[in-house]
C-alpha cells in the first residue's frame, strides 16, 4: 500500500508539495533558531538591567548611610 502511494505521488505536482513542505520545515527551523537567539539576547539584557537597578539603588543607600553617619 506505501509503494502505491509513492508511486502515485511521484508526479510533478506531488513533487512540488513535497518540496514545499521541505521548504516551510527549514523556514520554521530558521525562524525557531532566530528566537532563541533573541530570547538568549534579551536574557543579558535583563542581566544587565537587574545590575543597573541594583546599581542605583546601592548608590541611594550609600548616599542615605553618609548622610546618617554624617549626622
Amino acid at each position: 500500500m506505501d509503494d502505491l502511494r509513492e508511486h502515485r505521488f511521484a508526479c510533478a505536482p506531488g513533487l512540488r508539495i513535497e518540496a514545499h513542505e521541505r521548504l516551510v520545515a527549514l523556514q520554521f527551523a530558521q525562524v525557531a533558531a532566530t528566537l532563541e537567539r533573541i530570547e538568549a539576547v534579551m536574557e543579558r539584557l535583563e542581566r544587565r538591567l537587574w545590575l543597573a537597578v541594583y546599581g542605583v539603588v546601592a548608590a541611594i543607600g550609600a548616599q542615605a548611610a553618609q548622610q546618617i553617619v554624617g549626622l
